[in-house]
């Protein structure tokens, strides 16, 4: 399987009281197993959906429900491997990413083991976004997938409207929780399972399995009196304490460093639910996102340490592939409100471009991503920058950093520019209209980062080994 171990990804979720303009906001960093896993930008029509679902990683197949709606997707370049859909939203502006990789306990396999048949990261959002009309309805759809069908993975799979975020986490096989994000709170995510205390009697707030609270007793998992789903069901292993609770740890340090003052990077009982000290920004996703340690011991820039011997995984690395923050802002039509942010390649090099989702085709330039390297594509032009970037950061940063502010200005006045432009408009009419803002914005964006790579390429390229200047003899 190509996306084997693959375990590496990292979400963020904003309520809409706790985001900067009132949106619901999700995010989250795709990362493959591998440092190339080329992506692409698409708008999935209702003619080209399957009917007949077959998943190419396992025997997964399903006849999927007729009448789906229009969405966007990140999948792979080529489905070779499977489509791999990612993130999107479709035309009722729910969003969905799928999936954040967790963690599962051997007592929990043990009694509901996973299912080699069963579905995941793979098919979960072609088979489920065309499908839904509000965050809640996805969690409901894909609990009864699950219920029915098992996984073959442990999950964790995020939905969105413009009021609600609803997380939901797999548990063995078929198990399975959901909890709908308080409005004034944020989350991170990252590779291990999260969610903490389960109210039972709160259904506006949690979800879940119909027998998830008689398979705990009937297998004696629970071993306290509290039902905390992460000690049920989720890990507290080395692999945890360096490559997964870090991260956590380094994004609520960012957003409210008082709560984790007293808490070690490797801590299992970092919160689930948080609560930033200010408003949550774009930007200040962005920065978690593509963070790698600043400012702390534990940076593999830091002039003097060695990046294979720090002892934490990043969160921005090589192995980003793309990163979708979904923006579903409530002050604005429904008709243009949900605006698909999106970076290709490893974070900590590349800039957020933001499109609208209510489109019928995207720019080709993000749309026709090749296996091939090719700097006409959004794509491989942030992966050679990627590239260059780690092994000359020093040099190069302040460039990039420039080229990130500037690039995340104009997004912010091309999505205001674009709400006054087609504030009247309305149907085919409105839809044609930001498919054009939105080839412009991918124009605009292609080619500062076309001069980027030149501008990177120049400088690096006269420090290389074996270099020689003849005026120094």
């Amino acid at each position: 399987m190509k996306h084997t171990n693959h375990s590496t990804c990292t979400t963020i979720l904003v309520g809409k009281d706790a985001s900067y303009d009132g949106s619901t906001i999700i995010a989250r960093n795709e990362d493959a197993g591998v440092a190339v896993n080329p992506k692409k930008f698409i708008a999935v029509q209702p003619a080209d959906q399957p009917r007949d679902y077959q998943a190419k990683l396992s025997k997964f197949s399903i006849k999927l429900p007729a009448h789906p709606v229009r969405y966007t997707a990140v999948p792979d370049a080529t489905d070779e491997q499977g489509i791999w859909g990612e993130a999107g939203v479709n035309v009722y502006n729910v969003a969905m990413s799928a999936t954040e990789t967790i963690t599962t306990n051997p007592r929990v396999l043990g009694a509901d083991p996973l299912v080699k048949k069963g579905l995941g990261e793979e098919d979960l959002l072609t088979i489920t976004l065309p499908y839904i009309k509000s965050a809640r309805q996805g969690v409901e759809r894909v609990g009864k997938l699950l219920e029915k069908y098992g996984t073959y993975e442990s999950n964790g799979i995020i939905f969105s409207d413009v009021n609600e975020i609803w997380y939901l986490e797999t548990a063995g096989g078929h198990h399975w929780v959901a909890e709908r994000i308080p409005d004034n709170a944020y989350v991170i995510a990252p590779n291990q399972t999260g969610i903490q205390e389960v109210d039972f009697a709160d259904p506006d707030h949690f979800m879940y399995a119909p027998d998830l609270k008689a398979f705990v007793d009937r297998h004696h998992l629970n071993l306290s009196a509290n039902f905390n789903f992460r000690k049920i069901f989720g890990s507290d292993t080395q692999l945890d304490h360096h490559y997964n609770s870090p991260r956590a740890w380094y994004g609520q340090r960012y957003f409210n460093p008082e709560a984790v003052r007293d808490l070690s990077p490797m801590s299992a009982e970092l919160p689930f639910i948080c609560h930033a000290n200010r408003k949550i920004t774009l930007e200040d996703i962005k920065f978690v996102l593509s963070s790698h340690y600043q400012d702390t011991p534990y940076d593999p820039f830091t002039p003097g340490n060695e990046a294979k011997k720090m002892p934490f995984r990043p969160i921005g690395f090589n192995r980003n592939q793309e990163l979708s923050v979904i923006q579903l802002r409530p002050y604005v039509p429904s008709e243009f409100a949900a605006i698909h942010w999106l970076a290709f390649a490893a974070n900590p090099s590349n800039a957020l471009v933001p499109f609208f989702a209510n489109v019928n085709d995207t720019p080709d330039c993000y749309k026709d991503t090749t296996k091939l390297v090719d700097s006409q594509n959004a794509y491989w032009v942030n992966r050679l920058i990627s590239l260059i970037a780690a092994d000359h950061y020093h040099d190069v940063m302040a460039d990039i950093e420039a080229y990130q502010d500037q690039l995340m200005g104009y997004g912010h006045r091309r999505v205001a520019h674009i709400d006054k432009r087609v504030g009247g408009l309305s149907g085919d009419q409105l839809i044609s209209a930001l498919m054009t803002a939105n080839q412009k914005t991918a124009t605009h964006a292609l080619k500062a980062t076309r001069q980027l790579l030149t501008t990177l390429l120049a400088k690096t390229s006269n420090g290389v080994r074996g270099a020689f200047d003849r005026t120094n003899y």
